[in-house]
Formats: structure tokens, C-alpha cells, sequence
């Protein structure tokens, strides 16, 4: 049997991916085990915070020298980062050091809770999508904030599903429908993610794809969460292909009631 996945691609800004699941790679503790969760956890994209790694680092066992030598999708993010101007400079750097043209934006507006700052965000993307980049922002997971997003050109938009390693879940599946509802880009649940059944929800929901780190570096055996999340992505984008039964108030037989045996 053909797996589903393979049927049913991701496809961001015209490039198919088997995989729904997109990982960090921060967190860890040792670059091999990084290597590890990842593979075991099938992601083709990997992220990667440009302010956090030492991206000039090509040492044995260093972060960049594992990028390098692995077929994964390099996805930089902006992470640290809290105005518009320092998220665009940020991502120019990793464009001249040829990480690649697909980034994710991420504009802080609090550094207790992590929310993101919808209107630098806004900015930035509108400067990044005008010099051709292909940018998935980090936001809230507001309709409006989204769609507004998608409007300036934004190839994905990313709603968090509750604070950045938190691991709280879904937090308000009502704000992620209507998001579903109206977006015309693919739409990744990012940040909040706890456990495998977070990630199942999110995709039983209708969302694209899933985004996370801390679930699965923080786990007690982040390479076996990382198998688990990837198995909860696959199983939640079946079940939604699927189409779940229609939810009822009341029980109802599951065998037929009519010429029952007296």
C-alpha cells in the first residue's frame, strides 16, 4: 500500500514535500543527537536560527558541517530578532552566505510570552517578498493578521498553537478553522506543540503542516518522539483526508436495528 503522504504532497511556493512536518534543530543536547531525532522524524525541512548558531562554524561535529553533509531543506529563521529592520538584515546575511531563498520570519514583539509583532512582521515580510524571498511567517493565529500575510505575498502563514515551548497544544482550534477556512497559501501550526496527539489535531484540523522543536528535543527520548510525531503528522492528515463521522448527541447502534432475532 502506497503511503498517503506520498499522494497527498505538501507544496510550498511550488516545491512538493512527502513530509508535513518541519523540525528545529535547537535545543538538543549534542549535534548527534539532532541528527538522530531528525531522520527519525522523515522532515525534509529543517530550521535553523541564524542568530543562535555560529553559521561560520564547519568544524567536525559542529551544527553547519551536519547541514551540510545532509539532503535537508535548510529553512532560516530570525528567531532573537524584535524589529522589522533587524529580521530583513538578518535573512540578507543568510541569502549572501547561500542558505537559500525560502525563510521563515519570526518578529518578537515580547520576550516573556514570545508572541510575535504583527505589525513588524507585516513590514518585514512586505520588504522580503518585494527582493524575492519566499517567506513563512511566524503569528499569532489571528484571521486577520493572516490573511494579511497572504495578501503581501507570503508563500505560508504559521499560526502558533499556544507560546513557544510551551507545549500547551491547540490552544484555540476556532481561530485555526476559520484561518483554514480562508487562506488560499498552505497554513502550518507553529509553536506550542506538546505531544503527538497536539500534532494529530492540528492536522485533523485541515492544517498543512506542523512546525516544532522543544516537543521533541525536551522529550525523555527525543528520537523516539520524534518517530512519534512523525507518525501523529501522517496519521492526522489521513484521518482528515478521510473526513471524520458526523459528531451526534445522542448513541447510535452500530449494527442495524431492524430484523433483529427474536
Amino acid at each position: 500500500m502506497v503511503s498517503p503522504m506520498h499522494t497527498d504532497p505538501l507544496v510550498i511556493a511550488g516545491r512538493h514535500l512527502s513530509s508535513r512536518l518541519i523540525v528545529g534543530t535547537g535545543k538538543y543536547k549534542s549535534v548527534a543527537e539532532t541528527e538522530a531525532a531528525i531522520d527519525a522524524s522523515g522532515a525534509e525541512i529543517v530550521t535553523v536560527a541564524l542568530r543562535r548558531v555560529d553559521l561560520s562554524d564547519r568544524s567536525e561535529g559542529s551544527l553547519m558541517t551536519l547541514l551540510a553533509r545532509k539532503p535537508w531543506i535548510i529553512l532560516p529563521n530570525t528567531a532573537g530578532c524584535y524589529t522589522a529592520d533587524e529580521a530583513v538584515r538578518t535573512l540578507r546575511l543568510a541569502r549572501e552566505l547561500g542558505i537559500g531563498d525560502i525563510v521563515k520570519l519570526e518578529v518578537i514583539g515580547d520576550p516573556k510570552t514570545l508572541y510575535p509583532d504583527n505589525e513588524q512582521t507585516l513590514e518585514a515580510a512586505k520588504i522580503l517578498v518585494k527582493e524575492g524571498f519566499t517567506v513563512m511567517p511566524y503569528c499569532i493565529d489571528d484571521p486577520i493578521i493572516c490573511r494579511k500575510l497572504e495578501d503581501v505575498g507570503c508563500a505560508a502563514v504559521m499560526p502558533l498553537a499556544a507560546p513557544i515551548g510551551s507545549g500547551l497544544g491547540i490552544r484555540n482550534p476556532h481561530n485555526l478553522s476559520i484561518i483554514l477556512e480562508n487562506a488560499k497559501v498552505p497554513v502550518l501550526v507553529d509553536a506550542g506543540v506538546g505531544t503527538a496527539s497536539d500534532a494529530a489535531i492540528a492536522m485533523e484540523l485541515g492544517c498543512d503542516g506542523v512546525l516544532m522543536n522543544t516537543a521533541i528535543a525536551h522529550a525523555r527520548d527525543p528520537v523516539l518522539m520524534a518517530h512519534a510525531m512523525r507518525e501523529a503528522v501522517s496519521a492526522g492528515r489521513t484521518a482528515f483526508c478521510a473526513g471524520r463521522m458526523e459528531k451526534r448527541r445522542y448513541a447510535n447502534a452500530s449494527s442495524p436495528t431492524a430484523g433483529l432475532i427474536e
